[in-house]
């Protein structure tokens, strides 16, 4: 992911998130919302509900823990800025869940917060590090990896609507927040790379 690829991800999903707080703390539910959530429901067959509740672990701790140590062991990009993708694991549930707060709009059963989905805000945090380290690989393992990271994205934010637990904007602005996030993690990350006075590859041996 180039640097300026990565700026303008992080500053079009920084906006989308924007506008859909502020329409959320506005309008309360988006004119979509109810329909969006009635389309997705109806598709809700034991069968599929069953695969969305696996699905629903992506965006999960129980998943995405074990996720990015698996990372620091495949991709040398990520051990060379550790420190980065371990801020964005933690910098995601913290933001999503103090913007709860913020925006104060209840989940479309029970009385939770939920803008944004903390599950989609996760997982888009996490499989966008996966999209910027994919760029590493070579030929079509990366175009695999990456297809596979947009999936299981936009797959946790369809599970979460799904098993009722968030309306689709609340899924939307988490993808949203979590993209931004990721790609300000891969600008700090190519950053360091690039710094000879920081980056571990242009420190002399010994």
């Amino acid at each position: 992911m180039p640097v300026i690829r990565a700026r303008t991800l992080c500053l079009a999903n920084g906006a989308v998130f924007l506008l859909l707080a502020l329409a959320a703390t506005w309008l309360g539910t988006l004119p979509f919302d109810g329909p969006a959530r009635e389309t997705v429901l109806a598709l809700a067959s034991p069968a599929v509900l069953a695969a969305m509740r696996v699905v629903n672990y992506a965006g999960a701790w129980q998943v995405l823990i074990p996720g990015t140590v698996l990372l620091f062991l495949v991709f040398e990009r990520a051990r060379a800025a550790w420190w980065v993708w371990l801020v964005l694991m933690i910098a995601a549930p913290l933001a999503e869940g103090g913007l709860k707060f913020v925006v104060g709009r209840t989940r479309p059963e029970g009385l939770a917060l939920g803008f944004p989905s903390g599950h989609a805000t996760a997982a888009a945090a996490f499989f966008g590090a996966v999209l910027y380290l994919a760029g590493t690989l070579n030929g079509a393992a990366r175009w695999i990896l990456r297809a596979l990271a947009v999936a299981t994205i936009a797959a946790v934010a369809i599970a979460r609507v799904m098993l009722r637990a968030h309306w689709p904007s609340d899924a939307l602005a988490g993808i949203a927040l979590g993209l931004a996030l990721a790609s300000a993690a891969a600008l700090v990350a190519s950053a360091w790379a690039l710094d000879p006075a920081v980056s571990p590859r242009s420190r002399p041996a010994g």
